[in-house]
């Protein structure tokens, strides 16, 4: 803008001093031109008393000088000329000026020569002889004026051009500096150029809606960018070349890569992956289970598609290890169940079948109905067990936290064995301190049943269970020992799994569905206690159950 400026007023300046320049040259020439006329016309009038007086003498002593006199007869012909021989000039008489002063008394005109680019000027006045006594006089044209005068015309015209450099590189700083000074941030506080008022207005009422535009996308980003970078789950976007644009924490660690990394130098360790990036890309989008760092993750690409054209592609890497190890589990729970149950079915099913085609002698008929009701109520028990696994799979949502006492909550389990104790020839004692807690009355009292059950199953006959409540630094801690058979180390790790049984045989005998523990361990996981196995073999086996100090009650 300031050189358009500068050029601007340089030629403006420029333009207004040739036009001067032409107008003064002008009206100077014309005044001087009719000054001249004026001269000679007086110059004439003079000559003209003279050549009347005294005739052809007034000439013998005249000097002219630069100026040209012409007496002429009233024929035309050339009587007298100061500059050329009479003989060899033409009549006269066709000439403008002479017929004027024939006419008129007095004649007067101007001729230009293109040969010679001089003007001359022309003064007749008739005598009273009847002839014509003429005057001329050349005059230089305005060119070869202009021409004559160069020299102080360029020295002019340098000091010109050198005041209108200097003037124009002033004005145009002076009048850019204020629009360069403007505050674009408070655009109603500059006060230059009343012209600028609407246009500095427009500017501050867009910039006060792109300040609000800005703030609402600032906004927007920060809450996107805390979702994106507290999700577990991955999330990668990439460009059209494979570079990473935006990737969040989660991904960052499980691919080892860095933003704005191209993405062979971080993924080339999974073919699998690089090949599902690629073919996004490509703009296929593609779905796929894949292992990274020993966890399974399902991972979906999908192309960025606008007016056709592949600009991307976003990868979403989800977490699925729980997801693939509970539909492993519910396969081998499916399994496992329709083991248990085909079991005791079948004991049934054949029994019945004896006893249904009279293949059973009478003294038999009892201790063969005696078979089908044992293993149909381990059947209603191994169902019983499911059931309650299923509830506790599903959490705690259908039941509700109360205030229990731990050690009559314990009693009443103990109690409840009473039978199945004394005929195993095992004793059950309970000892310890009221704990109150808070927790869920049916959960707690079944999992100590099953410790319980458990103790009085596996221990020996004249054997000893024994049961303790207390509480140790704010915390409630239930113990459930026994003096059985105990489980060897191998086995420690894995006795709260479905259906895992020690000693297959052997358990099946004493009824056992392998979910007692299981239920345990899942009552102790809505209750956020910890479990804590002691167990030598021949000696016997104690569980300890530690429920945290926020569910305890004071």
């Amino acid at each position: 803008m300031t050189k358009r400026i500068f050029r601007s007023i340089c030629l403006v300046a420029l333009l207004v001093f040739f036009s001067s320049i032409a107008l003064i040259m002008g009206v100077m020439y014309d005044y001087f031109s009719k000054v001249q006329q004026n001269q000679l016309k007086m110059q004439t009038a003079l000559a003209a008393q003279g050549v009347a007086h005294e005739g052809m003498y007034y000439f013998d002593r005249l000097d002219s000088g630069n100026c040209r006199i012409t007496w002429i007869s009233r024929s035309g012909d050339i009587l007298y000329d100061s500059q050329s021989d009479t003989a060899s000039m033409k009549n006269h008489l066709e000439r403008e000026e002479i017929r004027m002063a024939l006419e008129n008394g007095y004649g007067e005109s101007d001729r230009y020569s293109a040969t010679l680019m001089e003007r001359s000027f022309y003064s007749a006045r008739l005598l009273d002889d009847g002839s014509i006594l003429r005057l001329s006089v050349t005059h230089s044209t305005i060119f070869i004026l202009l021409l004559g005068m160069s020299q102080p015309v360029f020295l002019v015209f340098a000091i010109a051009v050198a005041l209108s450099i200097i003037l124009a590189t002033r004005l145009s700083g002076r009048i850019v500096r204020p629009l360069n000074e403007l505050d674009l941030d408070n655009p109603m506080a500059n006060d230059s150029y009343e012209e600028l008022s609407p246009l500095l207005r427009r500017i501050g009422s867009q910039q006060n809606e792109l300040n609000i535009q800005k703030d609402k996308l600032h906004r927007k980003q920060e809450e996107l960018n805390a979702v994106i970078s507290n999700m577990k789950e991955g999330i990668l976007l990439l460009n059209s070349a494979g570079e990473i644009l935006s990737i969040n924490p989660a991904a960052m660690e499980l691919l080892d890569i860095q933003p704005y990394a191209p993405v062979s130098s971080g993924l080339c360790h999974s073919l699998a992956l690089q090949n599902i990036l690629e073919r996004a890309l490509q703009g296929e989008p593609s779905e796929k289970t894949l292992e990274l760092k020993e966890r399974h993750y399902q991972v979906t690409a999908s192309p960025v598609i606008s007016d056709q054209s592949v600009f991307g592609a976003a990868l979403l890497l989800f977490d699925v290890t729980e997801k693939e190890q509970a539909e492993q589990m519910r396969r081998e729970f499916t399994a496992n169940v329709s083991h248990e149950l085909k079991t005791p079915l079948h004991a049934i099913s054949g029994y019945a079948e004896l006893l249904a085609n009279n293949l059973v002698k009478k003294e038999d008929i009892c201790p063969f109905a005696g078979r089908i009701y044992t293993e149909a109520r381990r059947m209603t028990k191994l169902i019983e067990d499911i059931i309650s696994l299923s509830h506790l799979d599903e959490g705690s949502l259908n039941m509700d936290f109360e205030t229990v006492n731990l050690l009559e909550t314990a009693k009443a389990a103990a109690d409840s064995l009473a039978s199945e104790a004394k005929a195993a020839g095992v004793s059950i004692s309970l000892s310890g301190e009221s704990a109150v807690l808070s927790g869920i009355p049916q959960l707690l009292f079944g999992m100590i049943r099953n410790l319980c059950d458990n103790a009085v199953k596996y221990n020996r006959a004249g054997g000893s269970v024994f049961v303790s409540v207390c509480t140790v630094s704010d915390t409630v801690s239930l113990s459930v020992r026994d003096t059985g058979i105990g489980i060897p180390p191998e086995h420690q790790e894995h006795i709260f799994e479905r259906f895992y049984r020690v000693d297959k045989s052997h358990s099946k005998e004493l009824g056992g569905t392998g979910l007692g523990l299981s239920i345990v361990k899942h009552a102790a996981r809505i209750h956020h206690a910890a479990l804590q196995l002691k167990s030598i073999p021949d000696e016997g086996t104690e569980i300890c159950v530690t429920f945290p100090s926020t569910a305890r009650l004071k």
